[in-house]
């Protein structure tokens, strides 16, 4: 059995990975620093020297060599030796750069053990002979990482669904496959389209943004295909749309669930064909484009209420990007804040603003139902607001403050109580609950957890309005009608007010 060489200038880190690895029955050689291991690498006699590794596991930020010098080292030395990076610095930019390199995967430090063993088996398994390359024919490195997007959406980040979207991003750096991202509104779905046509083969090509939603349903046809001269009242000229505009490059659709009925089917025919005619035109015009498409609606839902149609959707839902909203990655809601207070401080020439610790409690805990930009509205509230650089809990605008308390209890209150049940922890249970389905092989897991997540709140909102529908729709934030609708989709019985506390 080959050895695992660990890269890692963290003793302990190196002692954990050791000590697990160790315990799985591999043999483990580590290295400090990238010298080192570049020395070992160098000694190795040829495709049959037992020494050679299985796998490489490498950190990222080392003093003297990074981990992406080294990277470039192992793919011209061992061009099919499977590496492994790890950082506890996770941003788009090394980590596209790491998959552009070669990288077999991404660890985002801290890690579960098990889950990183399991992944280096994997990536032994997946190995090809690693035939030692001849250093003077070996090919050099592809380029370093394309440069960051500038944004603080793509900034580095801590938390584990956006590390998902970064890792996604470099894996898909090198494929034309059409992108489905969805999203509630605000959370940076354009910046990520962006992002990966900027990492993809197309870079030198053009972006083309639509906003499907945000032009009149008569103008889209012709904003998207183009017409010919005289095709409509005020076609004076020819133009050319959209989708010529993107030929050689990407095209982003966004909010494509809100596209008519009639698009649909000629965008349909676009993709499968590659051709399409512009309004009014006779001659069908070829155009190369990469879609990718974007929506906050549940496209599924639209499918089954007739708003959209199935094949489409199964055309452009190839690969499905989701970002998470805001509130599901409170960990960079500081790092977030600062970046836009300091942007916004430049911007209006003023000092920047500096939350203290309860302030800066206060912005995580809130739960911004317009995520990062409604975040970046309050940074810039607070700028202008603000009657000093020192930013206190007082001088948050009203609609943090008006939610930063619950029925008088502050709300991180209700959830450390919440958290001391056994139950408090209901997304691991869901977890579990769908992996048991999933080993089961039964159908449609999907739809019949989302019924009974339905179901669940639906009852729980009827429980504590005391059976009152008004009262309940109003608590779960949604209408009379869509709580009627739903109770009757979902079987849920006319309540008994009886059963339920008065008042």
């Amino acid at each position: 059995m080959n050895t695992i060489w660990i890269l890692d200038d963290e003793p302990g880190m190196r002692w954990v990975l050791e000590k697990a690895l160790d315990k799985a029955g591999w043999p483990v050689r580590s290295f400090a620093d990238g010298v080192a291991l570049k020395t070992a690498l160098d000694a190795l006699a040829g495709p049959e020297d037992a020494n050679r590794p299985a796998v490489l596991v490498s950190d990222i930020r080392m003093p003297g060599p990074d981990g992406l010098s080294v990277l470039a080292a192992v793919r011209a030395r061992l061009p099919g030796l499977p590496v492994i990076m790890m950082t506890a610095y996770t941003d788009l930019d090394t980590t596209v750069a790491a998959f552009e390199q070669g990288a077999f995967d991404y660890l985002a430090k801290p890690f579960d053990i098990q889950a990183a063993v399991e992944l280096i088996g994997r990536a032994a398994q997946s190995a090809p002979s690693h035939a030692v390359a001849d250093p003077a024919q070996a090919a050099p490195a592809e380029g370093g990482a394309a440069p960051l997007l500038g944004e603080a959406e793509m900034a580095p980040s801590q938390s584990p669904a956006m590390q998902d979207v970064f890792r996604a991003i470099g894996r898909l750096s090198q494929s034309g496959a059409t992108v489905l991202i969805t999203g509630e509104s605000g959370t940076g779905k354009e910046l990520v389209a962006r992002a990966l046509h900027r990492h993809s083969r197309r870079a030198a090509g053009p972006f083309v943004a639509v906003n499907a939603a945000a032009i009149p349903r008569d103008l889209l046809e012709a904003e998207l295909f183009g017409h010919e001269r005289g095709a409509f009242t005020g076609a004076v000229q020819s133009r050319r749309g959209r989708f010529e505009e993107a030929d050689g490059g990407t095209l982003f659709l966004d909010e494509i669930g809100d596209m008519p009925a009639e698009l649909q089917t000629r965008l349909l025919r676009v993709l499968a064909e590659g051709a399409f005619y512009r309004v009014g035109g006779a001659r069908p015009v070829q155009a190369d484009v990469r879609i990718v498409a974007a929506t906050h609606q549940p496209l599924e839902e639209r499918v089954r209420a007739g708003l959209f149609r199935a094949d489409l959707f199964h055309r452009l839902n190839v690969i499905r990007l989701r970002l998470p909203p805001l509130r599901e990655r409170r960990e960079d809601i500081e790092s977030l804040a600062r970046h836009f207070l300091a942007r916004s401080a430049a911007e209006l020439g003023v000092p920047v603003r500096r939350p203290d610790a309860a302030a800066l409690q206060a912005l995580r805990r809130f739960d911004y139902p317009g995520n990062i930009r409604q975040l970046e509205n309050i940074c810039q509230w607070l700028t202008v607001m603000a009657p000093s650089a020192e930013v206190g809990v007082e001088d948050l605008p009203p609609e943090v403050l008006d939610a930063g308390s619950v029925g008088g209890v502050e709300p991180a209150i209700v959830r450390d109580e919440a958290a001391s049940q056994p139950w408090s922890d209901w997304r691991a249970a869901l977890a579990v609950e769908a992996r048991a389905r999933l080993a089961r092989r039964e159908p449609c897991v999907m739809d019949e957890l989302l019924r009974d997540f339905e179901r669940t709140l639906l009852r729980a909102g009827l429980e504590q309005a005391g059976g009152r529908r008004g009262e309940a729709a109003l608590r779960l934030g949604i209408g009379r009608n869509t709580l009627t609708r739903k109770c009757q989709e979902l079987a849920i019985q006319e309540p008994d007010t009886d059963q339920f506390p008065k008042g």
